[in-house]
């Protein structure tokens, strides 16, 4: 686990430049002069007692640029404090069957004890926040075992006037693949949640190694390291520059190891207050341990962004891809495609939220490829049935083709499937319950011999329960 250490060492290192003063960003992005930093803070407690009410509270608009490398949301609680909130947590996998042998039905149990922490510190030019979980696991069945798990969420963020320069650190290590990993429950993601939990890196999905084939086996580890540079030419336009490195490495044998380095370029133009025009450049390079094989992805996107705080969030990006092998497939070693991708968060009524991301265009791999042509979908609805009661569906699919020149017909290909629906109980102010149900489907053109009876399809049922508590939130300033 050599590059865990080498992961540890660069959350330490993300950690360790929040030590400049930092403040909760309320400002405008580059493109715009920063908004004054507020020395005069709401205290927690009203804020806590207005949201128990269900009253409004204030909303600081979304500004993270259209073709940088994260998604953009409806907005934050503007909560004016730095803080920091730990946590406990418990979840439990009750499974149909095991991945290894996925057609015998042989219900196993896995459980998750772990601890998580929310951290915002805030400063007039910067803000550090990080979102953290992770614990042990047990399983009933023996081919998982024991183990732990981990999950961190990094950002560091510093504004100077025209300037605004981002670090984001999204890491994991799991016994399985996070496609659909506890879909419906906190368990998914790393910290505390609720609206005390600080903002996730919310990658954009080209940033991500994927690993969307459910018979890549074995715990492994996902990184993604980005360094965004964003500029404001003027009052409506702005300069993107974004780098990232990012890997996927498993601790059992049989897999492909992959590794990525992505540069991006963007230029952006402020229509009017809600709807943003843009054009993107990207160059991606994927390596993959052991193999000869290499591959160098350009794309050019046209891009167009519309948010309206609170209510609407859009991303749509679009247009030609040329990807180039290393080592020619039948005879011929590029591959000229269409690339795109579509981020969606909407409110649709007080009560209801729906949010959902769509990414084409070629990938890693997923540990099974040597690198891919992937379509890949995920969303979820939400519903607020009373003041403690919350239910949901939540829904994924993928397909991920193996690159050929010139498309051609008979590669081989995965389809991945996750759909199932959850509910979730407030239990006081601190402490909640949810549990979900979720089916797990794959099927391939192929033999799938990973999964220990060699097949062309399986379906796994999943039933989860999670129970989460934290403390009030403790004050830093």
């Amino acid at each position: 686990m050599k590059h865990g250490g080498r992961n540890l060492v660069l959350i330490a290192v993300l950690t360790a430049i929040q030590g400049v003063p930092t403040t909760l960003l309320a400002q405008d992005y580059p493109g715009g002069p920063p908004k004054p930093a507020a020395r005069e803070y709401l205290p927690l407690g009203d804020l806590l007692s207005a949201q128990r009410q269900g009253n409004s509270e204030p909303v600081t608009p979304d500004n993270r640029p259209l073709t940088g490398a994260q998604t953009a949301t409806l907005g934050s609680p503007e909560i004016r404090h730095s803080y920091w909130v730990p946590g406990f947590q418990y979840g439990n996998f009750l499974l149909s069957s095991s991945l290894r042998n996925p057609t015998v039905d042989q219900w196993n149990s896995t459980s998750y004890f772990g601890a998580n922490l929310s951290l915002l510190e805030s400063g007039r030019h910067s803000q550090f926040n990080m979102n953290y979980s992770g614990g042990g696991f047990s399983a009933t069945d023996s081919a998982v075992g024991h183990g732990y798990y981990q999950q961190v969420g990094i950002i560091q963020e510093f504004d100077w006037r025209r300037w605004h320069v981002s670090f984001v650190d999204q890491f994991a290590y799991l016994p399985q693949t996070q496609f659909g990993f506890a879909a419906g429950t906190n368990l998914s993601l790393p910290g505390i949640g609720t609206t005390l939990g600080t903002p996730s890196p919310g990658l954009q999905g080209s940033y991500l190694p994927t690993q969307s084939i459910y018979s890549a086996l074995g715990p492994r580890y996902s990184h993604a390291f980005v360094t965004q540079i964003a500029y404001g030419i003027s009052p409506r336009s702005s300069l993107i520059l974004a780098g990232s490195y990012g890997l996927l490495r498993f601790k059992d044998s049989g897999n492909v190891d992959t590794s990525d380095a992505i540069f991006s370029a963007g230029y952006e133009y402020e229509v009017s207050r809600n709807n943003t025009l843009g054009v993107l450049v990207r160059f991606s390079g994927y390596h993959f341990a052991g193999q000869p094989q290499a591959i160098g992805d350009y794309a050019a996107q046209l891009a167009y962004g519309r948010k309206i705080t609170g209510r609407i969030a859009l991303q749509l990006f679009g247009g030609p891809e040329i990807t180039q092998l290393r080592v020619p497939i039948g005879g011929s070693g590029q591959r000229i495609s269409g690339a795109g991708a579509a981020n969606l968060t909407v409110a649709l009524t007080g009560r209801t939220n729906l949010s959902g991301n769509y990414i084409h265009g070629v990938s890693g791999g997923s540990g099974v490829l040597t690198g891919a042509s992937s379509d890949q979908v995920e969303g979820s609805v939400g519903q607020q049935l009373s003041r403690p009661w919350r239910a949901g569906i939540h829904f994924g699919y993928s397909r991920n083709t193996s690159i050929l020149p010139n498309n051609r017909p008979g590669a081989p290909h995965y389809d991945t499937w996750y759909a199932g629906a959850n509910l979730e109980r407030a239990l006081g102010r601190d402490a909640h319950f949810s549990m979900a149900y979720t089916a797990n489907m794959e099927s391939s053109n192929q033999l799938i011999p990973s999964i220990g009876a060699p097949s062309t399809s399986f379906t796994q049922h999943q039933l989860t329960i999670e129970f989460g508590w934290h403390t009030r939130p403790l004050v830093i300033r």
